[in-house]
């Protein structure tokens, strides 16, 4: 059988599925106890005590019928009202009507108890006064009208035990609850811890709980650590190769410019040029946001410094649609750096880029879109590996790109729990680039 359907009405929180897990086996053992056991338990009861009244009925039933007159067999009755308890009046003076309500199990037994046991019950009334029972029997003198305590056919306050078992339930339930809320609390918070360290930002956590949720944190910050580790290495190495190559390609560009001016020295140092970008690459996207804390700015600033910087290099970039406000937690110089990268390949593969903002409550989406031959969908999950180049629809030839511009777009958008999407862009034809970022 297929319960795919039944997810849809399912908790989708951890703490929602536990309180399920525990109210279901509660609210059935409920169930279960009242309808089985209590129903059959007091109507059992109820058929016991509703039998030793019969007897009693039949009683006075054949002494009012073996009475030669009826002043005879009221006299009997007379005297038989205070050993029996019972209010009997013959002839009665009005008409029975059988009721009960709706709900009255018991009722139910009892009345079927007494039309069973008694040759002549013509109604039993439950509803005339809810401490009585009245039974009207037809006799050789007409009805007889037998009227005694409820409590003599059926248990005192039957529902008391369901209001009990009610009270019970609800108040162990929110204990239960209470409790698991406290079991639950060290999960949140591991979650909240991953979701942060997600984007970038290292939250305070100590692990606590039970065992497993301990042995769960513990595994967390030990990753955690590992990581900031390996950045902080990969940063230190490649900071140390900066400084190694620098200083050679300086030592080459100075030597060839004391050189006589020609074409072959222009050459040269056109290519200690592009050495020198591509080194740059290299370490802005293997730098990646090391050693920079989140900061709580508008990314609206970064991206108006993002096209104002494009501006001033004598690129033709504008800012379009803007749409949401407000501030958010982000490494500004790693998004800038993003931008400006997402920027430089558009206006490097086409003649003009439009950048545009929309931010909502829950993500940032910077869309920067241009002109160009833009990316087939087969190749634009190759697009986004880094020191790919696509030819010939991207080619080298537009630029001294090394292929690292949207990897590092990539990993800015990771680090800050977003991702990276390309399409096409439906104002300029060329390709759009959405750089989504988690608020």
């Amino acid at each position: 059988m297929n319960f795919k359907w039944l997810k849809r009405y399912m908790p989708r929180s951890l703490y929602g599925r536990a309180a399920l897990i525990l109210l279901v086996p509660i609210v059935t053992t409920q169930l279960v106890v009242s309808v089985v056991f209590v129903q059959r338990y007091y109507e059992a009861v109820t058929v016991q005590m509703t039998r030793s009244v019969v007897h009693e009925l039949e009683y006075l039933l054949r002494q009012v019928n073996a009475a030669p007159d009826v002043e005879t067999a009221a006299g009997h009755l007379a005297g038989l009202q205070e050993p029996l308890a019972m209010e009997i009046t013959l002839p009665a003076r009005d008409s029975g009507q059988e009721r009960r309500a709706f709900a009255d199990l018991s009722g139910r037994a009892m009345i079927k108890t007494l039309r069973g046991g008694v040759e002549g019950v013509k109604a039993v009334d439950l509803l005339g006064n809810d401490d009585l029972v009245q039974v009207w029997i037809a006799t050789r003198f007409g009805d007889m009208k037998v009227v005694f305590d409820r409590l003599r056919v059926s248990a005192r306050n039957p529902h008391q035990l369901l209001v009990l078992m009610l009270f019970t339930g609800i108040l162990m339930t929110l204990i239960a609850i209470i409790f698991l809320r406290n079991q639950l609390r060290p999960i949140k918070r591991l979650a909240a811890a991953s979701e942060a360290f997600g984007k970038g930002q290292v939250v305070p956590f100590h692990p606590t709980g039970a065992i497993e949720v301990r042995a769960a944190g513990n595994a967390f910050l030990a990753m955690r650590t590992r990581i900031d580790r390996q950045i902080e290495q990969r940063t230190m190495m490649l900071s140390g190769v900066s400084h190694d190559l620098r200083t050679p390609l300086t030592r080459l560009k100075l030597g060839l410019s004391m050189m006589e001016e020609g074409e072959d020295t222009a050459d040269l140092l056109q290519d200690v040029a592009d050495m020198e970008g591509l080194l740059d690459g290299f370490l802005d996207f293997a730098r990646g946001d090391a050693g920079e804390e989140p900061q709580e700015v508008d990314p609206l600033d970064l991206v108006r410094q993002a096209v104002s910087n494009a501006h001033r290099a004598g690129k033709a970039v504008e800012l379009g649609k803007v749409s949401g406000e407000g501030k958010m937690m982000l490494r500004p110089k790693v998004v800038l750096r993003a931008v400006e990268n997402l920027i430089g390949n558009a206006v490097r593969y086409g003649s003009r880029a439009v950048v545009s903002v929309v931010m909502t409550d829950r993500t940032l989406v910077i869309s920067v879109e241009d002109d160009g031959p833009g990316i087939a969908v087969k190749d634009r999950d190759e697009a986004l590996k880094p020191f790919s180049r696509l030819e010939p629809a991207r080619n080298q030839n537009k630029g001294s790109g090394v292929g690292l511009g949207l990897s590092i777009a990539l990993d800015v958008a990771r680090a800050h729990g977003g991702s990276l999407r390309l399409g096409e862009s439906e104002t300029l034809g060329g390709l759009k680039v959405d750089l989504v970022l988690a608020r």
